[in-house]
Order: C-alpha cells, then structure tokens, then sequence
C-alpha cells in the first residue's frame, strides 16, 4: 500500500555523470516538497571506483589510458536490474516518477519496458529515446549539428577502457582555456564558470556505448502504457533540438494514442545543474497538474 499520494522522482544521470550532478534540482524540488532519489547507475559514481590517474595532477595520460575500467562487462540489463530495484524499494511510499536525461534516457526507456506498472510518468529531459529499431543501427534523417561531438573528440583518450566503453578525459579542460570553452559551449553555456568546473569535478572519466541496444527501444505495449514527457531545451548544443524533435516524432509514430507531452525551456542540455529553479517549477507543475 502506497503511504502516500506525493511522487518521488527518481533521476538516471546522462553519459559520464552520476547522482552528484543531480542535487541542485533535488534541492530546488525539496522546496516544492517533492521527495527525490538520484541514482548512480553500475559502473558510475562514487561507488564505482574510478580511475586513479582520472585524479591525479599533473595527470598521468600513460596510466589514465591503461587504467581498467568500472565499466567494463556492463550491459543495459545491469541498469535495468539496478533502476528496477530502485524502483520497487521505493514503490510502498507512493507514485514514481522516472526522470533521465542525455543518454540516461536510453535506461529510462529500457526500465518503462520491463516494469511499466511500476511508473506514474517517465520524463526525458532532452534525453536519448529510439522510437524505432532502426534508430539502433542506421543514421537519422536530420541535421545533427551538435558541439558536443567535436569537443569530446578532444578529450577521448585513446586505447582505453575496453570494448564498448568510451573514456573522456574531462579535467583536461581545466588547464586548457580554449578546450573549457568548447566544452561549456556545447554541455552548458548557460552557466557560470564555476558552475561549469564543478560540474566538470563531478563526471565520471568513462561511459558504456555498449547500452545503446535493441533493448532501448519503446515497446508500444509496455513503454506505451506509461505517461511520458518530454522536455525540449531549445538552447541544448549536445542534443540539437532538431535531434530532440526527432526522437519525439519517432516515438509518437509508435504510441499514436499516447503521444508525448512536450515542454520546452530555454536551457542548456545540463541546465538542470545551472538553472535547477526552472526544472524544478516544471516538474512540480507537472505532477500539480495530474493529481488535480
């Protein structure tokens, strides 16, 4: 039996972050009097164990790149499994409310697939959604002109972590001013510096591509049933919103009787970090409006 009538939301963090990127909003959401729980998913966070060298200064490029990764094996299964055990752990304390952001939104999708019962509305924040399988493997059909692509080429760093995970040396741009630039640019423009370095303090080094599977696609039977939101950010350089409108039609075209609710702020793709008045407004106006 639920205790009470007020959601939770539940956050799923984008590629290379985790649950500390993630307490301005739930601090902005306390003062609305929401409940929140921020997940850090396997491989990811504090109890993950990162690199060493990821920390070290003067960094050591030589050890970052040999370093094993937190990441290596995982499959979206481990995410499902650790989400849904979330989930039902807080389940007895009322409605959920399952929120992800970038490519949190490919878990987020995964989990309203195997427990969609479980879920009062799954909210994309400019986050990955494949509305179709071919999303999975084939190249979209629209203009992708991200920054975000360019400036990670930049600090890729070679020959590490294993098959399927990426490592982004993030605190390069630290001590490169023209490298901190294009990053700001294209993760969160919105911000103050400060704001920028402490995000970047917060990510993690690694991310697993390896979850960007059939297994993320919506399944219009499962998926389909839950109610779900998508909030457009109309500044967000990393997720264009072309590329967001994009996934919002593909999805559509597979729940035509269930079509996304969409909302747009005018923010970055982490404005949330930045600007977390804005999102949390947004998100209490939502569950305000269902239970009226």
């Amino acid at each position: 039996m639920r205790t009470t009538a007020h959601p939770t939301f539940v956050f799923v963090p984008g590629g290379s972050s985790n649950s500390r990127a993630w307490g301005p909003l739930q601090n902005e959401l306390a003062l609305h009097g929401h409940r929140s729980y921020a997940v850090d998913l396997p491989g990811h966070g504090d109890p993950a164990g990162r690199p060493a060298a990821y920390y070290r200064q003067p960094q050591d490029l030589d050890a970052l790149a040999t370093a094993p990764s937190p990441l290596r094996g995982i499959t979206l299964r481990d995410n499902v499994r650790h989400v849904v055990d979330v989930l039902h752990r807080l389940a007895p304390a009322g409605p959920l409310v399952l929120v992800g952001n970038s490519f949190g939104g490919l878990t987020v999708t995964a989990v309203a697939n195997a427990v969609p019962e479980l879920l009062d509305r799954v909210v994309y924040l400019s986050a990955v959604c494949l509305g179709d399988p071919s999303m999975v493997t084939e190249e979209w059909d629209v203009l992708d002109d991200n920054l975000l692509d360019a400036a990670a080429a930049r600090i890729t760093v070679p020959a590490a972590a294993g098959p399927g995970v990426v490592r982004l040396n993030w605190r390069a741009a630290h001590t490169d001013p023209g490298l901190f630039s294009q990053l700001k640019a294209a993760v969160m423009a919105d911000s103050t510096d400060h704001q920028f370095r402490l995000l970047l303090d917060s990510l993690d080094s690694d991310e697993n591509y390896a979850v960007l599977e059939e297994g993320a696609v919506v399944r219009p039977e499962r998926w389909g049933r839950v109610p779900h939101t998508f909030v457009r950010l109309s500044e967000d350089r990393s997720i264009p919103p072309a590329v967001q409108d994009h996934m919002i039609r593909k999805a559509d075209e597979r729940t035509p009787d269930n079509p996304f609710d969409v909302r747009t702020l005018a923010a970055s793709h982490v404005g949330y970090f930045s600007r977390p008045e804005l999102f949390a407004a947004l998100l209490a106006d939502l569950v305000r409006a269902e239970s009226a």
